[in-house]
């Protein structure tokens, strides 16, 4: 019986290796750098002076503020689509990109980064997030890790802020804070006033379960902290840019993601204080009611949420006595 049980351990770990490393080679490939070539890039207006560049997917979403004061852009996307953010960007205004906030470290927020540098754009980011560009490679959080190289030096934001940071700018205040350490521990958000447009980086999405890269300091508590701030901020009528999702939403919409989270926590905790391992509460499926949603992002779902809900709210262990 014992040597039965060992044996069934064994299998589910390495079942659980196999899975984590093939979706890590497929996740490297798709944050890789792949083939960029055929991706055209839309920009569609949001409100007030503020656009939305997106590429097909939804993933990255660019914020673009406009005016005679010049270009300010929210995240970069990947470096081979620096030139087609340009293009894009052109489409609404012959005026010249010159500031860049960067949300987070994530390459399809920061890999144009050194292009538009290059441009003469002037890049701002909280001091973690720069923090991060001197690490000899990234790793993120989908398919249970994948790597990418370091950053050049060219692609360093030149500014940083603690706090907060105002831009005052094409008429209107665009003011950059940290957010709780939620998806990384250098989340920002962007608010743009006069347009009543909120750019929630990769803390907000409408494609999946929160991703918490605890590779780069997020948390569920923080998640659940960095909503609530967010929903405060918001008005009845403010425009919201989620860092992924084809979509531009408002207040509701956060509201029933926050509240998704909650649900699925509290369904968890309960189960830890019954004394459940991981594998079992994985096979209760406490997040069945939701999955439809919100499982439309590949190399993030239930099996890549769930354990890190699980272990951050105390649960040990990842097999049950068998």
């Amino acid at each position: 019986m014992k040597m039965k049980m060992k044996v069934n351990r064994l299998r589910t770990i390495l079942s659980f290796a196999a899975t984590a490393l093939s979706l890590s080679v497929a996740s490297s490939l798709a944050y890789g750098q792949g083939n960029f070539a055929g991706v055209e890039l839309s920009i569609t207006p949001v409100a007030g002076n503020v656009y939305m560049v997106q590429r097909p997917g939804g993933g990255g979403n660019i914020g673009v503020q406009v005016g005679p004061d010049g270009v300010l852009l929210v995240d970069s996307l990947f470096a081979p689509l620096a030139d087609k953010l340009v293009a894009a960007v052109k489409q609404v205004t012959d005026e010249e990109i010159r500031f860049l906030v960067n949300t987070h470290i994530h390459i399809d927020h920061v890999g144009g980064n050194e292009n538009l540098a290059e441009m003469g754009v002037l890049i701002f980011a909280h001091d973690n997030t720069r923090l991060r560009f001197f690490e000899q490679r990234s790793r993120f959080p989908r398919a249970g890790g994948s790597f990418v190289p370091q950053q050049p030096a060219a692609a360093r934001p030149l500014i940083t802020f603690n706090d907060t940071m105002s831009f005052h700018l094409n008429g209107e205040e665009v003011r950059a804070f940290l957010a709780p350490p939620a998806h990384t521990d250098g989340d920002s958000f962007v608010y743009f006033s006069e347009s009543d447009v909120l750019h929630l980086g990769d803390v907000y999405r409408t494609t999946s379960y929160p991703i918490i890269d605890v590779y780069n300091g997020g948390s569920l508590r923080g998640t659940i902290a960095a909503m609530d701030k967010a929903i405060d901020l918001a008005g009845p009528n403010t425009k919201v840019i989620p860092g992924h999702g084809l979509e531009v939403v408002g207040r509701d919409e956060m509201i029933e993601f926050r509240d998704m989270i909650l649900d699925i926590q509290g369904q968890v905790l309960t189960m830890i204080r019954e004394g459940k391992k991981l594998d079992e509460v994985m096979a209760a499926q406490p997040t069945a009611a939701y999955d439809a949603k919100w499982t439309d992002d590949p190399g993030w779902g239930p099996q890549d949420f769930v354990p890190v809900v699980y272990y951050e709210l105390g649960g040990s262990g990842r097999l049950a006595d068998r």
